[in-house]
């Protein structure tokens, strides 16, 4: 209720004193604060920009959070995503989310919705909020999101992070543009690695995620002065912010109706093509590889395509390291041609698909390889677990 009626809100002797600092600040004022606490907010996922961003609005007052994730605490969450702890590792996200929210602020009114956001409930489950603040990962999901706000005429506060660089913006508010401006059309799957695999700064999400929650209280203030129409993009190695210009696309497609998401990014055409591929692709699992290593044969090249940084964190004995960019640039090629002399190549990464990559480029130049099932990580969990998982 963006417009409610600020008589009818009384905040109490406690909230008072709690939000003083909020009151006694011009362009908050107790208005303000009234319209916080009769905000509604929804949250799709308690991730690495939930976080910061469902503590800092419980903080602030909003009256009630909603909370959209399907997803389990794990210790490799830890890095970034503040609002869990070691005791909720193994155990719901939402749950973990819902009791630090109560912590900071009991009088916050916390909904819990545990499933993946889909087309069949992602309008059912944003109606009932003002705002909706886009914490996930992946595009399908946000191509969703995006066009569940735009059916819905709800604000959609957009932020997105990768390694140490990221962005934000307030899509489908006031007339102004939507996700599908600034990206009409998906990236091929696979083209963006995801955090699992490139990694990400643990501060990186508090930075963004803070701004989304920066931008979702100015939006119930009312502030004219939101990132609507504008991408902020910031760089945390470099200590540097860049804008740049959105504009709603006149020729963008009408948005009728919630899709096929998945298929619409062309995840189940890839899948289909991967599988193909593997089925097609020599594989074998970790422990025939342990054997194959355990019996001195000198007739193969294990290489592992793994990034540098990776290959110091743990390594499977005997492997020699041509990351995939070198394979993918041509020169890890020759390298591998040169070592090769003759003999059976093997592959392996952290969990298999680069490796997967790698020799389906290497099959281009006429080198057939194995690939290792499950990667190093699953070496780590069946054949030696003092090589660290990561």
């Amino acid at each position: 209720m963006l417009n409610p009626n600020l008589d009818e809100i009384q905040l109490n002797k406690e909230e008072y004193e709690r939000y003083s600092r909020h009151i006694i600040l011009p362009e908050v004022g107790l208005d303000g604060q009234k319209r916080l606490k009769s905000a509604s907010v929804l949250c799709i996922g308690t991730g690495g920009l939930g976080s910061p961003l469902l503590l800092y609005l419980a903080a602030a007052g909003i009256g009630r959070i909603g909370i959209v994730d399907f997803d389990i605490v794990d210790s490799s969450n830890l890095q970034r995503q503040i609002i869990h702890g070691i005791s909720w590792v193994g155990k719901p996200k939402i749950e973990s989310a819902k009791n630090r929210i109560q912590e900071i602020n009991p009088n916050c009114q916390v909904d819990l919705y545990e499933t993946r956001l889909s087309a069949e409930n992602a309008l059912d489950i944003i109606k009932p909020y003002d705002i909706v603040v886009d914490g996930t990962d992946n595009f399908p999901t946000r191509y969703l999101t995006n066009d569940a706000c735009v059916l819905l005429n709800k604000p959609n506060v957009y932020g997105s992070i990768f390694r140490f660089e990221g962005q934000a913006t307030v899509f489908n508010y006031e007339g102004g543009p939507n996700y599908r401006d600034l990206y009409p059309e998906p990236p091929p799957p696979g083209m963006v690695p995801s955090c699992a695999e490139g990694g990400v700064l643990g501060v990186l999400p508090g930075i963004v995620g803070t701004i989304q929650a920066t931008e979702t209280i100015k939006i119930i203030l009312g502030k004219n002065t939101t990132l609507s129409g504008r991408l902020l993009l910031f760089n945390a190695l470099e200590m540097k912010f860049r804008e740049l210009k959105l504009r709603p696309n006149p020729v963008r497609p009408i948005i009728e109706k919630l899709i096929d998401y998945e298929q619409f990014c062309g995840i189940p055409q890839a899948k289909a093509a991967a599988a193909e591929e593997q089925q097609a692709m020599s594989e074998m699992n970790v422990q025939e590889l342990k054997q194959l290593l355990d019996s001195s044969a000198d007739d193969f090249l294990l290489i592992d395509v793994r990034n540098p940084n990776e290959y110091e964190i743990a390594k499977i004995p005997g492997a020699v390291l041509i990351p995939l960019p070198d394979i993918e640039q041509g020169p890890g090629v020759e390298k591998v041609k040169e070592m090769l002399n003759g003999h059976r190549l093997i592959a392996h990464c952290k969990m298999g698909g680069r490796s997967a990559k790698a020799l389906s480029i290497l099959k281009e130049v006429g080198i057939e390889g194995t690939n290792v099932k499950g990667g190093i990580r699953a070496w780590s969990q069946e054949v030696d677990p003092s090589v660290p998982e990561y």
